[in-house]
């Protein structure tokens, strides 16, 4: 073999590792994420995206959400917060919470790779995105409390 050709090789096995550590350093964690509604209580696994790059990520080149996972959106503080369903292939149900755990809106069965704004004025901390139909099947409604160490219903 060639010295030149030794290089290739090694090299494009250097830039082919460095790329797949790389996508697995931003994996998201897993955390449980516990929604009240007046029918009852209902657990989720999240994936918790708490980084620009994971927001910007999101659902994006899924084709399904398991029923009891979801996707939570911490975007560490109160703002207007704007949501889109760019290259994500399943509906969702976004849900809008309040720093202190309550739902402030639900945008409901969104449309896939949709390039429409979804979002709330109200200032929200995070986004919950559950598999579309979801919030109807459990009776989540405005107001209704999501129980997450980022929220101040952590404490209760």
């Amino acid at each position: 073999m060639s010295r030149r050709l030794a290089v290739f090789i090694v090299s494009f096995w250097m830039a082919f590792t460095a790329a797949v550590l790389a996508d697995v350093a931003v994996l998201p964690k897993l955390e449980p994420v516990t929604v009240a509604t007046e029918q009852g209580a209902t657990m989720f696994t999240a994936e918790i995206a708490d980084t620009p790059e994971l927001r910007a990520r999101g659902l994006m080149f899924r084709h399904k959400l398991p029923p009891d996972r979801a996707m939570l959106f911490d975007f560490q503080q109160n703002r207007a917060v704007s949501m889109w369903m760019k290259n994500t292939y399943i509906p969702l149900d976004m849900v809008f919470i309040r720093k202190d755990g309550t739902v402030a809106a639900i945008a409901e069965n969104t449309v896939p790779l949709s390039q429409d704004v979804i979002g709330v004025q109200e200032p929200v901390i995070g986004v919950l995105e559950l598999a579309a139909g979801t919030a109807k099947k459990i009776g989540l409604k405005r107001d209704d409390k999501i129980y997450h160490r980022m929220f101040e219903t952590a404490e209760e």
